[in-house]
């Protein structure tokens, strides 16, 4: 696929990606976080299939949609998997924004803002450290098997680091918090198919799945 300047890199960085929308660049920004997460920040433009729905859809996708595809998350692990799956259903026009969205903003580029809400990863924290704490005082002043909660717990953050996933955010974006106005995919897919500007009548928010 061609821009002008010769093949997309498979990664690009958010400057990168600035310079293509801006360019007019035929192109699809495909945000794979939770529906709240887009709803909170995204980059104008982008449609929203969340990373646990996208790959019952990878082949839709494959089907109608020719022009480049960058994948957006946080902090672009989720895009990798993403991209992973993506290939795997036979998609190969598929590129990685560097760094998600909190490279997007640390480069000060311009972001539609709504409703500010935690991000997957702060959400993991938080529940992570929780139950580690929970665990660890739980064997002190309760029982000392609960410690084991918080090996447990412990052994999963290496095992995610390890394999670059995260069950525990797949848990979390299931969860209502996560999950915003829901859509027909297809309304995405058509949207993506035919570069229509993501949104409906009035102005509201991109064509999104939860």
């Amino acid at each position: 696929m061609q821009n002008g300047k010769g093949a997309l890199p498979d990664v690009l960085t958010p400057q990168q990606v600035h310079e293509l929308i801006e360019g007019g660049a035929e192109l699809r920004l495909l945000d794979v976080r939770t529906p709240r997460e887009y709803e909170s920040v995204r980059i104008a433009g982008a449609y929203n299939v969340p990373l646990d729905l996208l790959g019952e859809h990878c082949s839709e996708l494959r089907d109608h949609v020719r022009e480049p595809i960058i994948l957006i998350c946080q902090s672009g692990v989720r895009a990798r998997r993403a991209e992973a799956a993506m290939r795997e259903a036979g998609l190969r026009n598929v590129h990685v924004m560097d760094g998600g969205m909190v490279a997007w903003q640390a480069a000060g580029l311009a972001a539609v803002r709504g409703r500010q809400r935690w991000g997957m990863e702060r959400q993991v924290r938080l529940v992570a450290g929780s139950l580690v704490t929970l665990g660890a005082l739980g064997s002190v002043f309760v029982a000392q098997p609960l410690v084991w909660l918080a090996a447990a717990i412990g052994a999963g953050l290496v095992f995610s680091a390890v394999t670059n996933t995260c069950g525990m955010a797949l848990l979390l974006a299931k969860l209502p918090y996560n999950r915003g106005a829901t859509c027909d995919v297809r309304e995405v897919v058509d949207a993506m198919k035919t570069g229509a500007t993501p949104g409906r009548s009035g102005g509201g928010p991109a064509p999104q799945c939860g």
